[in-house]
C-alpha cells in the first residue's frame, strides 16, 4: 500500500482501462480521437474594437457618451476622466476596473 502511495505522489501511478470493442469497430485504435490544444495557439494581434457600438454604449456612471482612443484601445469619458478598458475586442465597462486619466489642467506658478 504504501507503494501505492509514493507511487501516486510522484505521478508515476499507471491507471489502466478495458477496451471493449463493438462489432462496428475493428480495433480500440479506431475510437481515439486527436485533440487539439488551445493554448498553443497565440493571437499576436488583439481583435478590433468595433467603433459602431459606440453608438449604443454610455458611461454607467454618468450615462453620457463614450470616446474610443486607438492607441491605448479604451473608451473615454471626458467628463469623470476615466478610461474603460477593451479586453478581446469587449469593453469592461465595471466602473471599479476602470482607470482614472488625468484631465488637462491649466498649470497654476506655484507661490
Amino acid at each position: 500500500m504504501f507503494k501505492d502511495v509514493v507511487r501516486l505522489a510522484l505521478g508515476t501511478a499507471r491507471v489502466y482501462r478495458r477496451v471493449s470493442c463493438s462489432p462496428l469497430q475493428q480495433s480500440p485504435a479506431a475510437s481515439r480521437v486527436t485533440v487539439r490544444s488551445f493554448t498553443a495557439v497565440k493571437d499576436d494581434v488583439p481583435p478590433p474594437f468595433d467603433s459602431s457600438l459606440l453608438d449604443v454604449l454610455a458611461c454607467p456612471l454618468s450615462k453620457k457618451p463614450l470616446r474610443y482612443n486607438p492607441d491605448t484601445n479604451e473608451l473615454i469619458n471626458e467628463e469623470l476622466g476615466i478610461a474603460y478598458p477593451i479586453i478581446d475586442g469587449i469593453p469592461n465597462m465595471i466602473p471599479q476596473d476602470a482607470r482614472l486619466i488625468r484631465k488637462d489642467e491649466p498649470q497654476t506658478p506655484a507661490q
